[in-house]
């Protein structure tokens, strides 16, 4: 038998760290293409997912 914990007691779940940082990516890309007049360019949307930011990290690595 299964057993489930009760929906707002107990212990947390273990956090997904990857995912809960992708959510927030994907959100600030939704508020800069609802701010934003017309289509987001390519550009725009590596700064917004701060690609140069990752890439510089990972060649530092």
């Amino acid at each position: 038998m299964r057993r489930v914990a009760p929906l707002g007691g107990g212990t947390l779940p273990v956090q997904d760290h990857v995912a809960l940082a992708e959510i927030e990516l994907c959100g600030e890309l939704i508020i800069a293409a609802s701010n934003a007049e017309e289509r987001l360019s390519l550009e725009s949307i590596d700064e917004v997912l701060r690609v140069a930011e990752t890439r510089a990290e990972s060649a530092g690595a």
